[in-house]
């Protein structure tokens, strides 16, 4: 029996708004869930049909009706809220299933590298919920592909935005780096897996180039022709416990064997091409 095949967005937060309109395009119908009355007036508007505050029927039937879902719900203190609610449903006609998780699982290398067969040892509290969320996502369905996404940017969140908005900083820690990734390049790699459903994953998002973030701040200042920010030391610059805990890890994340797996040519293989490309359309 064949299906028109519907996409379920769960969460329709900065990802699942940029992967939208490739799904339309590739012929989905599309629902998602939403806890703002704002938010779906936004998805009226973007053609996919919103799920306000469904409650755990309403929840289970919109899963059992998708061929296809996208997770970007994060877990919280109580673990993850979508699995809580929903329970064990059986999902006749899943055909995928994407959980966007953390390469915060993989915890502190040290600023070595970690790749996609790199066992998982999460360091803080966050991660671990992270991590626990994976398996309650795999434990749901054999579709379900494990997305572990580096630093996101692009488009209203990037440098270029922190350093206009004067929120920019260059925090110097010795040794560390971070790895990030283009909206965009999460995106098409969605698709590419959707694809190709198939490659089981777990699959690491993240570009060619992990900088420390003052390099990146650095450059985004120079596209603005704007002197950047003075450089903090870490060990005395003032931080909320939060960004001080985004600096307890370091690591250079691959996603080559991901790239090489699904396909993927990266459109914007370092923070360079991807931070000049927002630039250029913001002129």
């Amino acid at each position: 029996m064949s299906y028109t095949r519907s996409a379920l967005l769960l969460g329709y937060g900065y990802v699942a708004k940029a992967t939208a309109p490739l799904l339309a395009k590739a012929g989905f119908s599309l629902a998602g869930t939403t806890r703002s009355g704002e938010k779906a007036e936004q998805m009226q508007a973007d053609g996919i049909a919103p799920l306000v505050n469904p409650d755990a029927e309403a929840l289970r039937a919109a899963m059992m009706a998708a061929t296809h879902i996208l997770v970007s719900v994060p877990p919280g203190p109580e673990g993850d809220p979508v699995l809580a609610m929903a329970g064990q449903p059986d999902l006749p006609r899943l055909e995928w299933l994407g959980y966007l998780s953390t390469t915060g699982v993989y915890g502190d290398a040290g600023g070595g590298r970690v790749d996609e067969t790199t066992p998982p040892a999460p360091a803080d509290e966050r991660s671990r919920r992270r991590l626990a969320a994976e398996r309650g996502w795999q434990a749901l369905s054999d579709r379900t592909r494990i997305f572990r996404l580096s630093g996101i940017y692009g488009p209203g969140r990037s440098a270029l935005d922190r350093l206009k908005d004067g929120k920019a900083r260059r925090i110097i820690k010795p040794g560390q780096v971070f790895s990030r990734i283009h909206v965009d390049d999460i995106a098409a790699t969605l698709m590419a897996s959707i694809a190709r459903p198939d490659v089981p994953g777990p699959f690491n998002l993240a570009d060619a180039a992990p900088r420390p973030q003052a390099d990146v701040v650095a450059y985004a200042a120079g596209l603005l022709g704007i002197e950047p920010p003075p450089e903090e030391d870490f060990a005395t610059a003032e931080m909320s416990p939060m960004m001080r805990s985004f600096y307890a890890s370091s690591r250079r994340v691959s996603g080559e064997a991901t790239r090489k797996a699904l396909g993927v040519e990266l459109e914007y293989p370092s923070y360079r091409e991807g931070l000049s490309a927002i630039y250029a359309a913001s002129t």
